[in-house]
Order: C-alpha cells, then sequence, then structure tokens
C-alpha cells in the first residue's frame, strides 16, 4: 500500500468507490454522481485542503481529506471525510489513512481542532476514531437521509496540544 497525495488521475477510481455499496451509504454520496464531479472536486482543492489516497496495485482504495478552515479565528481547525473501498475495509487502510493525515494535522500545520461526522451506527469507523483519540461531542439528530430513512451522525473531536 502507498500513501500519496491524491492527483486527477485518481478521478475514476475516487468516483467508483464513492458510489459503491457498503461506501456510498456511509458517506454522504449519491449513485448519480459522476466521474466529472470527482474530476471538479481534486481541481477544486485550495491550499487548505489536504488529501490523500491509498493505493493498492494501482488502484486507489482509499481516501482521507484533511480541510482546514479559511476563516482566520478558525484556522486552527480543520474537519475530516475518508472512505475506504468496501472491499478493502478492515485491512489497516483506514488507520495508515488516519494516521498519516493526522500527521499533517498534528505536526505541520500544529492544528488545535480536528473534527469529523460519523452515522451512529457505523461502529467499525467509530471504533478506528476512538483508538485515534477523537470523542463524541454530541449527536446531530436526522443529519442525512439513508436508505430511506434519516439517519443520525455523531459530531467527533480530537484536541491538539
Amino acid at each position: 500500500m502507498i500513501i500519496r497525495p491524491i492527483r486527477i488521475e485518481d478521478a475514476e477510481d475516487v468516483h467508483r468507490m464513492r458510489v459503491m455499496p457498503g461506501v456510498m451509504e456511509n458517506i454522504l454520496g449519491m449513485a448519480s454522481e459522476r466521474v466529472s464531479d470527482a474530476e471538479a472536486f481534486i481541481r477544486g482543492l485550495s491550499p487548505n485542503d489536504h488529501v490523500l489516497t491509498a493505493e493498492v496495485d494501482g488502484t486507489v482504495v482509499g481516501i482521507v481529506g484533511l480541510h482546514v478552515s479559511a476563516r482566520a479565528r478558525e484556522r486552527h481547525t480543520a474537519w475530516i471525510g475518508m472512505n475506504v473501498h468496501a472491499s478493502h475495509q478492515g485491512k489497516g487502510i483506514g488507520k495508515a489513512l488516519m494516521e498519516a493525515i493526522l500527521d499533517i494535522a498534528d505536526n505541520w500545520l500544529k492544528l488545535k481542532r480536528v473534527e469529523l461526522g460519523v452515522f451512529t451506527d457505523n461502529e467499525p469507523a467509530i471504533a478506528l476514531y476512538k483508538k485515534m483519540g477523537f470523542t463524541v461531542e454530541g449527536t446531530k439528530k436526522y443529519s442525512a437521509a439513508r436508505n430511506g430513512v434519516h439517519a443520525d451522525e455523531y459530531l467527533m473531536a480530537r484536541y491538539g496540544e
């Protein structure tokens, strides 16, 4: 596995992950997304966006993004989004991506607060985030439509020095 910055050539792999069963229902993806949406996301990244991929055998099988607030008084904060290919979940890819992105947050950006959202029934992700030092700060009721119902989301955060 190689952890590296995202490239425009990754758009098709990223798109495939976002719309696949086992991933889409746990992120805010939609079955109607197009490859051009992934391309636009990659092209639109700013200096405040730090996005890494996990590549296995030439294919992107995981992605994590650290998005630093552009607001002057919130420059010490960022939020994380991550997903891992359904057939590669439970193999340490999410952990490796989180370790790499938190290294950037802690040692290069010196962020004080990193936050994320996770559906309350996504137990494997919640366990990983807790191992990485995140704590549940609250529950966002009816956060997003998912599989025909409105699902709740935990708001989690970890704090730097």
